[in-house]
């Protein structure tokens, strides 16, 4: 990194970005099975790509861009090769995703249910020889855990890097944060999907953890506040936690549903699984 630039820039609020990460992420990430429930299974055959594929597809070339456009934003300019190999890493992890989930949607529409392990299964325990059932774990680590985690590890440090950068002096002034709430529940309840849905609960705590420690750290020590870009998001990922908890609570109890997540470190059930388990009985 290199010198900081203009307060000038620091306090303009980013507006068009989190929206366009809002729209993005909704229409491109959580609308992608949404689609896949709407369109006839006719127009997308199961030895092709389905829409929600190409929702993904468009997702993972867009996504770079607009975090490009954000780190350009930044109050310090970032070493381009470590922005290079974060973006490297991003689409491999997004492209291992793209193929896992793609098969899984096969998987679903032939009976398999998302509550339950791989394992217990009852398509799975069906499978002849059983030790095919090795090959399914194996796609489900790629899936919901390797290519999760390489994904969303150099997307959460893109923001944490730009939030590093978006500290001013305490006596600057700063931009009235009133008008970015309705943005920032909107960003926020998208990342509640995010974390519960891709189970990268330890990582948006890591995440969050950092974020407050330096804005703790810059605060006391050094007298600096946050600009407003900084602040919008601090307030985002505090609103995601608090929804993560809340979602979490009414599921505390779920004896299926915590037999599922019995090995991961944190219990967040997935929406998706949930919908699984008891959406069907009302849709």
């Amino acid at each position: 990194m290199t010198g900081r630039r203009s307060n000038q820039s620091v306090q303009q609020f980013h507006w068009h970005l989190w929206l366009l990460f809002a729209i993005e992420n909704w229409i491109l990430d959580f609308g992608r099975p949404i689609a896949m429930l709407i369109f006839p299974l006719e127009w997308f055959p199961l030895n092709l790509p389905s829409v929600g594929d190409y929702f993904h597809m468009i997702y993972n070339i867009v996504t770079p861009f607009i975090l490009q456009s954000l780190i350009l934003k930044s109050p310090r300019k970032f070493n381009q090769s470590l922005f290079t190999v974060l973006m490297t890493v991003f689409v491999m992890g997004a492209s291992i995703h793209l193929v896992g989930d793609s098969i899984n949607h096969r998987l679903v529409l032939n009976g398999y249910q998302l509550h339950l392990s791989v394992r217990e299964n009852p398509i799975m325990q069906k499978l002849d020889p059983p030790s095919l059932i090795d090959s399914f774990e194996l796609l489900y680590f790629y899936d919901e855990e390797l290519g999760h985690y390489m994904w969303y590890l150099p997307y959460f440090l893109c923001f944490l890097l730009f939030f590093n950068s978006s500290f001013v002096p305490a006596q600057s002034k700063t931009a009235d944060a009133k008008a970015f709430w309705p943005l920032a529940l909107l960003n926020s309840t998208y990342y509640w999907y995010l974390v519960t849905e891709g189970q990268i609960t330890p990582l948006f705590i890591v995440t969050i953890c950092l974020m407050t420690i330096l804005w703790l750290y810059q605060r006391i020590i050094n007298g600096n506040s946050l600009d407003i870009n900084g602040r919008f998001l601090l307030y985002t990922f505090h609103m995601t936690i608090i929804l993560v908890a809340v979602w979490t609570s009414f599921f505390w109890n779920d004896e299926i549903l915590r037999a599922k997540y019995a090995s991961s470190l944190i219990y967040v059930p997935e929406p998706w699984s949930v919908y699984s388990l008891y959406g069907k009985r009302f849709f």
